[in-house]
């Protein structure tokens, strides 16, 4: 059900590279049905992503990157381990961008999307939404182990992990990147489920 949001104000405060903070002055509605005090909330608005969690069904592997995340220097090991992303460029289809990124990112085309999930990472501060698909690859045994875009400050290495290897990364705490602990955990269960992926039969 729709719930009243009433903004009185809207002020961009910060507008950096992909970074957008804006400022807003709002009353939303409570569950008794009453309005609440005036507040001032800040949004963090960097755009729409998406992510893909590239796996070849047939030889049972997984395409996973590593590369140098800022933000978590001071809390983390600076390195993560994650999935391909990347954020929607201007009137882009989500699709799409799952395409573009997967071969940047590993020099591997997709043979078909599947939708896992749409989740806000962090809604109490960023708007950003982030769509991730499952993305049905066939291993390629020319692919670069290292990709990235390099006008964008990219330096990724690309490396292949059997499915039981990054579940058990999983299952020991080892992959810290959200929505890659989103995709694999969804992947176990969808192999749980016995599902093929859109692949053939043998026989």
């Amino acid at each position: 059900m729709a719930r009243r949001v009433e903004i009185s104000q809207r002020k961009i405060i910060f507008d950096r590279y992909i970074f957008r903070i804006a400022e807003l002055h709002l009353r939303h509605e409570l569950f008794d049905g009453s309005m609440s005090a005036p507040m001032t909330r800040l949004v963090l608005d960097r755009g729409d992503s998406v992510a893909v969690l590239p796996h070849d069904p047939v030889a049972g592997v997984l395409l996973l990157c590593e590369q140098f995340r800022g933000p978590t220097v001071e809390r983390g090991p600076g390195w993560l381990v994650e999935i391909p992303a990347g954020m929607l460029e201007a009137d882009e289809v989500a699709e799409a961008c799952a395409t573009r990124e997967t071969w940047e990112e590993t020099g591997h085309e997709v043979a078909a999307l599947t939708p896992i999930a749409t989740v806000f990472p962090s809604p109490g501060g960023s708007s950003e939404r982030i769509q991730i698909f499952h993305g049905r690859i066939a291993l390629r045994s020319d692919a670069p182990n290292t990709a990235g875009v390099a006008h964008e400050g990219e330096d990724i290495r690309v490396f292949r992990v059997s499915v039981d290897t990054a579940l058990a990364r999983l299952h020991a705490g080892e992959i810290q990147d959200a929505k890659t602990v989103i995709a694999l955990q969804w992947l176990e269960l969808a192999l749980a489920r016995a599902e093929n992926f859109g692949v053939p039969a043998s026989g």
